[in-house]
């Protein structure tokens, strides 16, 4: 799909925009050269479009397009947040299908990931290349907890007046502390435009399907023959490292990175080496 819109390079500046599917109206915001196979970005619990790390964003759309969107419910969006990862892996077919795409790659951060798998499971041919991040395989042990560990977390971030994704994606020694306050500076470089914010009712809606999806029987990723890049941090508290490991030795090829004294957040942190690697593995 080409477009004789100019090209928007910076993350802060891409625009919000709507498209409809099935009746449900859909936030998402592109940026980067338009042509060729798009990047769709889906993101992770309790997310919308402002929260996507711009310099991850802005690295991936210098030579790519990249596609960002709310899921349904979420942010801008309209209609209700599904109950399940399959209902959700559907309606990001329906979205991905409505902008005219009939091929992508994908880029997908924990909850993300569980949706992508579940999309590339039932529609193999849509996707060409994975990258799975901070995620793990469906029925993967401790999956179910993710819940548990984000209420100690939001509690924690309160008695502190710090923000949650300072105490869910960093460890909390000073390279972390640092790393998370960095962080979530470079989420508020956009000042106009902003999404809305999750609603709790949406938000405890994702945490009932991500313990669904942790409790349900585990898929068959041996279907996956995508060339398919993880990567994850070593301490990884609400999707633990070891799903990763998991993931690796199950989808067939897949390269594994494992960044070190890192959490859930460890693309944010090791930002700039992961885009190098991830801009590689996308343009080869």
């Amino acid at each position: 799909m080409t477009t004789s819109e100019p090209v928007v390079s910076s993350y802060a500046d891409a625009p919000s925009k709507t498209v409809t599917a099935n009746g449900v109206r859909y936030a998402y915001r592109e940026l980067g050269p338009r042509g060729g196979i798009p990047v769709v970005f889906f993101v992770h619990l309790a997310a919308t479009l402002d929260n996507w790390d711009p310099r991850i964003v802005d690295a991936i759309a210098a030579h790519r397009h990249v596609i960002t969107f709310d899921q349904q419910g979420v942010g801008a969006s309209s209609g209700r947040v599904p109950d399940t990862m399959e209902q959700a892996a559907d309606d990001a077919y329906a979205f991905i299908s409505a902008l005219g795409h009939d091929t992508i790659d994908v880029f997908a951060l924990s909850m993300g990931g569980m949706i992508a798998q579940d999309l590339v499971v039932s529609h193999p041919e849509l996707i060409r290349k994975l990258v799975l991040t901070g995620t793990g395989p469906r029925g993967g042990k401790d999956i179910d907890k993710v819940a548990g560990i984000t209420f100690y977390d939001v509690l924690r971030s309160v008695l502190t007046r710090s923000d949650p994704k300072e105490f869910l994606f960093f460890n909390r020694d000073r390279v972390g502390k640092t790393a998370g306050e960095a962080f979530v500076a470079r989420l508020a470089e956009r000042t106009r435009d902003r999404d809305a914010k999750i609603s709790l009712r949406a938000f405890a809606t994702q945490l009932k399907a991500i313990q669904s999806y942790g409790r349900s029987r585990p898929s068959d990723l041996g279907v996956i023959t995508q060339p398919t890049l993880i990567v994850n941090g070593d301490h990884d508290r609400m999707v633990p490292t070891v799903l990763s490991h998991d993931l690796h030795r199950r989808i067939a090829g897949s390269e594994l990175i494992i960044y070190p004294n890192s959490g859930h957040g460890s693309i944010f942190q090791y930002w700039e080496q992961f885009t190098t690697a991830a801009a590689k593995f996308l343009t080869d």
